[in-house]
């Protein structure tokens, strides 16, 4: 049976929990670049757990500029088996109040300058991203979200912006027509990499802010982003403190098949496979590689 190894992927309020043993500092490292950060491992209610500060310890990196490919394939190379991406949003929904968590469990990629993909040139994969979340992790956030109290909504298309700017009002007006719930600047491409690595995500959308279409919100600051946020990390710890046993040490695969998605996925011939690629592909899609 595969033993879990849950990677969860947020800031610092995330991963200063109590009761974490065994606990320390790895630095990995990746053929993709340098991570974010070091990563806090240890174990939590008997299960092993890997916690990574999306923008490093004090937001030194931004939306932007984080490696989102190094990230990834630093905890595939440690054996993370699932991730839980914890990170702050904003509402085009009036009932998706400052202080909820949505379980999203969809995506529209907005962003436009960033690498998106491990796979290019030389070594051609195309992965679905029709069902981007695990609706297994989403079932045991959502019970973990009850048992904890935490005033939670679970379903929702996030928006991913490339940002660092917040929207203007004609772009928080469309995205709220075209149905999107929440906005962030983030969960893109980490969801598209966590799915090319097989490792199943889920996302937690800690909402901050209205964005600038509420007419009571119509201007968004840090400020005011900083103050819900520092009251979403006492819910963001007692989330994850919830769901870690409810996953548990013994692990369940994916009902969507994620960790064999690139048995269908890889498209380039054998023969014409750049091998300089393959090589930094080897934690990312080291089961397949070695399969053939």
């Amino acid at each position: 049976m595969t033993k879990t190894v849950l990677g969860i992927i947020g800031g610092s309020g995330v991963y200063q929990i109590d009761g974490v043993e065994d606990a320390r500092w790895e630095q990995v490292r990746s053929p993709w670049g340098e991570p974010s950060d070091a990563i806090f491992r240890g174990r939590l209610s008997g299960v092993d757990v890997a916690f990574l500060p999306r923008h490093g310890r004090g937001h030194v990196q931004t939306p932007t500029s984080i490696n989102y490919r190094a990230n990834i394939d630093a905890l595939k190379r440690i054996g993370v088996t699932d991730i839980i991406s914890v990170s702050a949003c904003g509402s085009f929904r009036e009932e998706l109040a400052p202080g909820t968590f949505v379980l999203v469990d969809q995506f529209i990629d907005r962003t436009f300058a960033r690498e998106k993909s491990f796979f290019g040139p030389g070594f051609v994969a195309h992965v679905s991203m029709a069902h981007p979340v695990c609706p297994r992790l989403v079932a045991a956030l959502t019970q973990a979200a009850g048992e904890a109290g935490i005033k939670h909504h679970v379903g929702g298309t996030y928006l991913a912006m490339e940002g660092p700017q917040f929207s203007s009002l004609a772009e928080s007006n469309l995205y709220r027509s075209w149905g999107c719930d929440v906005i962030g600047m983030t969960n893109m491409p980490e969801a598209k990499l966590a799915r090319e690595a097989e490792i199943p995500y889920a996302t937690v959308a800690m909402v901050t802010d209205y964005d600038c279409w509420h007419p009571g919100h119509d201007s968004v600051t840090v400020d005011q982003v900083v103050k819900i946020l520092t009251a979403n990390a006492d819910n963001a710890r007692a989330l994850v403190k919830k769901v870690t046993p409810l996953l548990g040490p013994n692990r369940t695969s994916s009902p969507l098949g994620i960790e064999t998605c690139l048995d269908t996925a890889i498209i380039t011939a054998p023969e014409k496979r750049d091998p300089k690629l393959m090589a930094k592909l080897d934690a990312v899609a080291g089961r397949i590689l070695k399969a053939h």
